[in-house]
């Protein structure tokens, strides 16, 4: 087969990164991989794993953009793929009016991926226009169902995303240099049962709901806030840290700033945290800890939710039970729970489920 992926661009993120993981993939099953965006720096390593990239300046959120229809047309008549994988709104429009157009016949099979809560509006409602849409976790088929009423249930298909338990290693610890360089940085740490909330500082993820917690717990406990902030949250981050001052916990907690060592933190964390106010798509944080094997306490909405119930359920409480999550981690103090080993939401998983779902359409033209 020859398949097509389409998105804004190639710098990073998650979708950015799995249509990287499929196409290399792709390649490797034989198959003949072609992703179109703006360019990026990930750009380099697409093409070192066998991938072609097409430059397309399929980006812009403006009117101008629509003006790519026709080149874009001309471009899947020329490139005759066999699937068309739309992954993001803007891109999804340029694609869909292009492909609409084309004969029936000749046309590639169209396929749409919903990774998000998008608002519900006729903007986002283009990622229900694939023949076949893909949900990444039950709760996003579920908000596309209900959200969208002219989606028949049958045309959703759930395919988690994954981790690679090759990367991920159940108890991995990470070496004496790291560990060595880590103290050195953030002596504070040592010797202490680390909590640690990861992910971007950004109003959603539940960093007042954090700090409460940890300022009703014992100095033995300190707290990792491991991720940064973009310069247009610094009003936020400022007040993050007015609430630190004003709890009295300023010796009981971490700013790592943006790290690229998350795997590491994680795994030397004692218990990892997913406080989003709002349900997350999927969760793969989450989903990363419980591979290493760390225990999450996490809010029960969304995939966190789902990932919980399969791999570890003693971590699911109700969203904003703050009471319910320190005496838990208490109780945690003599006996933690373990995570489960048998973890479903693999990368292979995620991959062979979607390029048989690719061979299945296209055995059907």
């Amino acid at each position: 087969m020859k398949v097509i992926q389409i998105l804004p661009e190639l710098n990073s993120g998650g979708v950015e990164r799995g249509t990287l993981e499929l196409g290399k993939y792709l390649v490797q099953q034989g198959h003949d991989s072609v992703i179109i965006s703006n360019g990026g720096r990930m750009v380099e390593q697409l093409e070192k794993e066998g991938s072609r990239h097409i430059t397309l300046p399929v980006h812009r959120k403006s009117p101008s953009s629509l003006l790519k229809v026709r080149a874009l047309r001309k471009l899947l008549a020329l490139e005759k793929p066999d699937i068309l994988h739309l992954r993001s709104r803007l891109p999804a429009w340029i694609a869909w009016l292009a492909w609409r157009k084309m004969d029936a016949q000749a046309r590639p099979r169209l396929l749409t991926t919903v990774h998000g809560f998008n608002s519900v509006n006729a903007y986002s409602q283009i990622m229900t226009r694939g023949e076949v849409i893909i949900c990444v976790s039950e709760s996003v088929k579920d908000y596309v169902t209900t959200n969208y009423s002219s989606v028949p249930e049958g045309k959703c298909v759930v395919i988690h995303r994954g981790v690679d338990p090759g990367q991920y290693v159940y108890g991995a610890q990470p070496d004496q240099n790291w560990l060595d360089q880590w103290h050195h940085d953030f002596a504070e740490t040592k010797g202490k049962r680390l909590l640690t909330l990861p992910g971007r500082i950004t109003r959603l993820k539940g960093h007042s709901d954090f700090l409460q917690i940890l300022a009703k717990l014992p100095e033995s406990y300190h707290g990792l806030i491991a991720g940064g902030a973009h310069a247009k949250k610094a009003e936020y981050l400022e007040q993050i840290k007015a609430e630190v001052a004003s709890l009295g916990i300023e010796q009981k907690i971490t700013f790592t700033g943006h790290r690229n060592d998350l795997m590491q933190i994680l795994s030397i964390s004692d218990i990892v945290f997913s406080l989003t106010q709002q349900p997350e798509s999927f969760g793969r944080t989450t989903l990363e800890a419980l591979c290493l094997g760390k225990p999450v306490i996490g809010y029960d909405h969304g995939g966190v939710g789902e990932i919980l119930d399969e791999l570890f359920p003693e971590g699911k409480i109700s969203l904003g039970n703050l009471s319910g999550i320190q005496e838990r981690i208490t109780n945690w103090e003599t006996q933690r729970p373990i995570p489960r080993r048998n973890n479903p939401f693999t990368l292979d998983s995620m991959l062979s489920k979607t390029v048989k779902l690719y061979e299945s359409l296209s055995l059907k033209r």
